[in-house]
Parts: C-alpha cells; structure tokens; sequence
C-alpha cells in the first residue's frame, strides 16, 4: 500500500525489488556480457541511477532519453542510441553529449551518422540492426521476421553487403519481447547468433559489440512473479563458442537489453475509488486514475484489460466495469471483472507496473494532475515527485 505520507493517486516504486531482478537476470545471463537498461520501461531518474549503480549501460531512442540518462549520471560511453528515423540534430546532440555507439537500421541511416560524427569531428561505430528472414515463436511482441521499420533484412544485408558500408562495427538483433519460457528465448537467441555468424562472414568487418536484444518476459499489471531461466546462461555460452569463440575475451563483446523485467515488478499504482454505480444492470467502478495513469495502449486495444487488486475482504462482484476519470468511452481499464465490492473514498492497487506505466500512457489528454512517483528503499522514502507537462512559447524565427 501507498506510505501514509504520499497522497494516492501514486506509482511506488521499490528499489530493493529492482536489485532483485537485476541479480535474477544477470545471474541467468552469460559470462562476460554487457546488460542495457532500456529506458522506454521507465525513465524515472532515480531507477536509471540505481541500475547504472549495478552496472547496467543504458538504451536509449530520444533526445528525452538520452537527457535522462544523462541527468542520472549515466557516462556516455555506456550508452547506445537506437531507433529507426532519428533526426539529424538528434544524432548530432548525442554525438555532443558524448554518445559514441548507435543502432542504424539502413544505409541512409549509417550514412546519417557517419556525415554527422564527420561534423562533430569524432569517431562513431555502428550497430546495424537486422529483421531476419523469419519470425521466432513464443513471443509477446514480433518484431523480426515481418515487414517492419526496424532493421535491414538479413537477405538484403547478405546479397548487397556493400550498400551497408561505413562504421559499422556490431550488429543489433531485437527478436520479439515479453518471453517467459525459457526454451523460446533460447530459440531466438540461436536464430540470432546465426544470423550474425552469417552477416559478419558477408560484410567482413571486425566484429567488436554483438547486441542480441532481450525480449525477457515479466508480469503486467496483475499478481505474478519474474519467470526464472535456470539454464540459460550455460546454453547460450555454449551457442556463442561455435559461432564465435572469441567471445569470452570480448571478441566480440556480447550484450543484451531489458527494461521489463528489470523495472516491472518494482511498481505499484495505488489510487482511490471516484464513484460506484448501476448502470443497465451492471455495476460500474470509476477511479481516479484511467489510462492517463496507466495503460494508455491498454485503451488503445494494445494491452490486456487491467483489474487492479482490491484489499478488502468479500465476494468478488462479477461482470463490473472498471473505468477511469476521463471523458472517454477509451477510459476503460476492464469491462467485465470480478473484484470485491467497493465504496468511494477505498484504495486499490495495481501490481507490476514498474515498466510501461506512467509514461507509457495518455498523461496530456484531457490534463488531469499525473501521480505522485515515490521511490522506496529499505522500506522509507527516498524520493517524490511528479510528471508535468508544460506548454512553453517556441523563439520567433527570423
């Protein structure tokens, strides 16, 4: 439950359970590799702090990103730039921040940062991101294998080696995400390997950093636990020394990203029952958070329904709609769940939302107040805050 001192609507996050996690997924990862905490889970600055502690580098796809990162402490170094279509003065503001490494995912993208690191008169080395041929089961999310904005086809990258000339030095393979099984991770850890055994034979180039992406599965906005990979890290060692012996001395160095199953289960949001009523038969809950505060992509048909917990004792009230305080029929958490009955003014919680919370949903529709952001550690208070979003007059240009 929320602490006493924070007033509900709030996100609390907890950063005992992310040094949890960060052991639980390094501890199945192979030995050496390199870990990316992606920040479109949560950009919250003081987690990227706790899990730049740990010693996670950081993903980042925004300029917002990369000044998030930045404000905690993150050295450029250990940073990677990723995302199809970047801006050229969003490559040109991170080469001046310092950022060194990128994901491109074209030739007109490797050329956009070779011209730019050219400018900025630097060295820069890129991971050319690659959509293999074919998509890999047991994903939450595909994002290979499928007509896509992400990444070269492999087939292309293979038949015209030379288009993808320029500082590439890596290849960055994102398979699909949300896995839980631990037999469909190492299944697309194993298309990846060979395909980046392949491409590096095409392209010839020194192979320094291979990001074979994450995909590593976490419960959302319902009670569960982290899925555990006991054998994973011994299987994908295993995979990585025939296709790439040299990996264990860093040739090249392996890496991977996550952001849900670092974050996700370090949060809860709690927030307070607005009003109860019938409607057609049918008993209706309106809360004080909606999919401003979580699950904007819920109510845009992207994300399961959401029921939050309720802490009270009784029988569950079936068929009930859940709804937020917004001015919208989307405003929809749930349409027909089972929770215990509630009165105005009762506080429930939804679990596991420290990843694609806040800052995943519609915080500036309608302007409400966002939550409160309270971070936890060792059971107090070490840090309160809130989003807000502030319309600020651009310069006159002349």
């Amino acid at each position: 439950m929320v602490p006493v001192a924070v007033d509900p609507p709030a996100y609390v996050y907890d950063l005992d359970e992310i040094r949890r996690s960060h052991t639980a997924l390094t501890s199945a990862l192979p030995v050496p590799s390199r870990l990316y905490y992606s920040l479109k889970a949560n950009p919250h600055p003081v987690l990227v702090r706790a899990l730049a502690a740990l010693g996670c580098a950081a993903e980042v796809c925004s300029s917002g990103e990369l000044a998030a990162v930045t404000a905690a402490g993150v050295p450029p170094q250990d940073v990677l730039y990723t995302g199809p279509g970047k801006r050229d003065a969003e490559v040109a503001d991170a080469l001046t921040t310092g950022v060194r490494w990128f994901s491109v995912d074209s030739p007109q993208a490797i050329a956009q940062v070779a011209k730019a690191a050219v400018a900025a008169g630097t060295d820069v080395r890129c991971l050319l991101r690659i959509n293999d041929s074919t998509p890999v089961g047991g994903q939450g999310l595909t994002m290979t294998g499928v007509a896509s904005q992400f990444g070269a086809d492999a087939d292309w990258v293979a038949a015209r080696p030379d288009e993808f000339s320029g500082p590439v030095a890596g290849f960055h393979l994102y398979m699909g995400s949300n896995i839980s099984d631990e037999d469909a991770l190492v299944a697309q850890f194993a298309t990846a390997i060979r395909t980046a055994r392949r491409l590096a034979d095409a392209l010839a180039v020194p192979l320094e950093l291979l990001d074979l992406g994450g995909g590593f599965g976490a419960p959302y906005a319902r009670v569960g636990e982290l899925p555990r990979f006991p054998t994973l890290a011994s299987r994908l060692a295993e995979l990585l020394d025939g296709a790439f012996p040299g990996w264990r001395d860093g040739e090249p160095v392996v890496a991977f990203e996550s952001g849900r199953y670092l974050v996700g289960t370090c949060g809860s949001l709690v927030t307070r029952v607005a009003d109860t009523k019938q409607s057609h038969g049918r008993p209706v809950v309106v809360l004080e958070s909606g999919i401003n505060h979580l699950g904007g992509m819920s109510g845009l048909r992207r994300l399961p329904p959401i029921v939050p917990d309720v802490e009270l004792a009784g029988e569950p009230v079936r068929d009930t709609i859940i709804a937020g305080p917004l001015c919208t029929t989307l405003d929809t958490w749930a349409r027909s769940a089972a929770v215990p009955a509630v009165r105005p003014g009762d506080l429930v919680r939804v679990p596991n939302v420290g990843a694609y919370g806040l800052t995943a949903s519609l915080l500036g529709f309608l302007g409400h107040p966002a939550p409160n952001e309270v971070v936890m550690s060792g059971g107090r208070i070490v840090d309160v805050s809130r989003l807000t979003v502030v319309r600020r007059p651009e310069p006159e240009r002349t």
